[in-house]
């Protein structure tokens, strides 16, 4: 598979109305509570995420935003923003070898600070333990 191009299955797949992902369209009945009980933080943050994820008018392009957003969606174990944010992604024309390398950028800054944090139980053990 060439690296600019998505195979026909894979872009079928990614694209396929049917196929809701792992977000499940009935899970939106949930969200009703905060329309009912914050309505104006709600609205806050839609303005923010459409700002954000606007088309045009930001430095980054829209597919290297999508692929930032595939990269912290995978960092933070989203579900949900893997799903979304792998779809958009490829609809702002990301490559399977780009939406591969944004999951080896999360998994790379995930074994690092894991490295880096990992390096306090010697802090922690005290004195007594040799570094």
């Amino acid at each position: 598979m060439s690296e600019t191009a998505l195979s026909e299955t894979t872009l079928q797949d990614s694209r396929a109305a049917s196929r809701p992902g792992y977000l499940d369209p009935s899970d939106a009945r949930y969200g009703k509570s905060y329309a009912t009980a914050t309505p104006d933080v709600l609205k806050a943050f839609q303005d923010f995420n459409q700002a954000v994820f606007a088309e045009e008018g930001l430095a980054l392009d829209l597919k290297t935003r999508e692929l930032i957003a595939l990269a912290v969606g995978a960092f933070s174990k989203c579900v949900y923003c893997i799903d979304g944010h792998s779809k958009k992604a490829v609809a702002a024309g990301a490559t399977e070898q780009e939406l591969a390398e944004a999951a080896w950028v999360a998994t790379a800054i995930a074994a690092g600070g894991t490295f880096a944090h990992g390096r306090l139980a010697f802090k922690f053990a005290g004195d007594g333990h040799q570094h």
